[in-house]
Formats: C-alpha cells, structure tokens, sequence
C-alpha cells in the first residue's frame, strides 16, 4: 500500500512545481522591471562622491569624498526651509487620509447600482488629468480676473484673495487640488476591501437589530483596520515624497517659500543649477529618511497592533 501511494504524491508534487514554475514566469517580467527602475539606479550614488558633470564618464571624475554632502550641510538653512514644506504638506495629506474611508463608506451605501457607478467615475475621473490642465483651470477661475473674482464684482462683493499667489494658504490650497484629484481613486481599494468582509457579519448586525449606522460603526469599519493601516505606513514612508508635477506648475515667486518641496528642490539644484552630485546626495537622503521612518513605523505598528507589513 506505501509503493502504491508514491507516484500520488510524486504526481501531486510535480504539479504543485510546475504550478509555482507558471506563476514565476509570470512575475518575472514585473520583477525585471523593479530591478531595473529601482535597485539598478542605485549604482548611480557613486557620483555623489564625484566632481561630475554632463558629458563625463565615471573614470574622468574627481573623486571628491563628502564635498556635496558637506554643501549640502552648509545650506541647511535652505534644506530646513524645503523640508519644512515637505513636511508639512505631507503631515496635511496624512491627516486627511480617513477621507478616503469615508467617502468609500459613503458609496457603498447607496442603494441603487447606477448611482453609485456613476458617482465612482466622476470622482475618479480627477485622478487621470494632468496638472498642467489642473492648473490651468484653476487659473482660469481664482485668478485675480477669474471666474470666481468676476462673480464676486459682479454682485458688488469685494474679491477674494489670489490662492494663485498667496503664500499664507499656498499648503491649504495644495492639499485640497491633491485631496480632489485623488479621493475617488484611493477609495478603489477601500471599496475592494469593504466587499471582501464576510456577509455573514452583515447578516448578523442585521438580526442583532444594527440600524446603518451601527453597522457601519461595528462591521465595516473594523474590517477597513488592516488595509487603512497598511496604507498609511506607506504614506509615512513616502513623507518625503509628496510630489513634484503639482510643485512644479503651480510654483512662482509669489508662493516659492511655501510649494519649495524637497523634489523640486532636487530637479532645481540638479537641473536648473547642473549640480547633480548634490542632487543625488539629497536623494540619498531622501531614501535613507524614507526607509528609517518606514521600518520605524512598522515596528510602531507591531507594538500597538501586533501586525506589521515588513
């Protein structure tokens, strides 16, 4: 009876391998693309310790050891003010990141199918414009002879201040453009999670006598848990990176002390300035700070919450 019962298990074997074999082939292309857009670049942190210019090979640069990160300490007057804004802005995204809960709550609510189909694209549609077109509707509207000022002239109010070009609600304003465009799309995977909790749970607040609320409150939302905190250690580990297209087009004089975030920085001293050793230095500081405060996190998460993503 065991001879008899070695070819199952062989066979059973066989197919697990050639099983797991299809579905390696299957990754390998996105592994590939990882290797090659995010550990390959890296080899690149060698000019940071190099006198490089455009147009050098690496064996005709001076080695110069720490002389950009030794410029870079010697602005830090600058770096803090960059990183004041990334920081900041980035802080305004965190806080905001229930919102996205919420408004998949709010539309996994609604009764009728078409409806909420409807709702879903319009608010995801955002997401796909460019920031270019983002920034030219916005001018065209609050600008000081936009659609909103001419209004208010017209009904002999007195014109609202420039959002355009004012600095005191430069990180409020920002934060609203980014909270537009990109709550329909980051409620997608709310909505994902909220139809994998067990109907059975529902079933059951429902015969406990549970109103809608109650429902909410104690099923849905306590299934929401692991993906919310999932994506929120990852916005804790990207706080340095929150954007250079919106910075980008929507910086000028008038709002440079406020949307300087460190991206933009890097693609001011690194392109605008042609100092790319430095600029491959702050991304070297970039990637360390981003890194710790990711680990940091997961393992503040394991401490309170027993769960952790690394």
């Amino acid at each position: 009876m065991a001879k008899a019962s070695l070819p199952e298990k062989t066979g059973r074997k066989g197919k697990y391998n050639r099983e797991g074999l299809r579905l390696l082939l299957l990754a390998l292309p996105f592994v590939l693309f990882v290797v090659a857009f995010s550990y390959v670049p890296l080899f690149g942190w060698i000019y940071a310790f190099t006198d490089y210019r455009a147009g050098m090979t690496l064996f005709d640069c001076q080695f110069v050891v720490l002389k950009h990160f030794q410029a870079i300490w010697e602005n830090r007057a600058e770096v803090i003010r960059v990183l004041r804004n990334t920081f900041a802005l980035s802080f305004l995204g965190i806080l905001g990141s229930p919102l996205p809960v919420i408004f998949a709550i709010l539309i996994n609510e609604i009764r009728s199918s078409k409806f909420r189909k409807l709702v879903q694209t319009f608010t995801t549609l955002p997401n796909f414009i460019s920031w270019i077109v983002v920034f030219t509707l916005c001018f065209a509207m609050f600008s000081t002879d936009g659609m909103v000022n001419g209004l208010l002239r017209r009904f002999g109010m007195d014109p609202m201040v420039n959002p355009l070009g004012n600095a005191d609600c430069a990180w409020i304003f920002q934060w609203g453009l980014a909270t537009w465009k990109s709550l329909g799309w980051s409620a997608i995977i709310y909505i994902a999670a909220i139809a994998g909790i067990d109907s059975e749970l529902y079933d059951a607040a429902h015969v406990d006598g549970a109103n809608r609320l109650q429902t909410i409150l104690n099923v849905t939302v306590p299934g929401l848990y692991s993906t919310y905190f999932v994506l929120l250690l990852l916005s804790i580990s990207n706080i340095l990176s929150n954007g250079f297209d919106q910075y980008f087009v929507f910086y000028n004089p008038l709002t440079a002390e406020k949307l300087e975030v460190l991206d933009y920085y890097v693609y001011k001293i690194g392109v605008l300035t042609n100092n790319y050793p430095q600029s491959i230095a702050l991304g070297m500081f970039k990637t360390v700070v981003s890194v710790t405060l990711l680990f940091t996190a997961n393992r503040l998460s394991k401490k309170l919450r027993g769960e952790s993503i690394v």
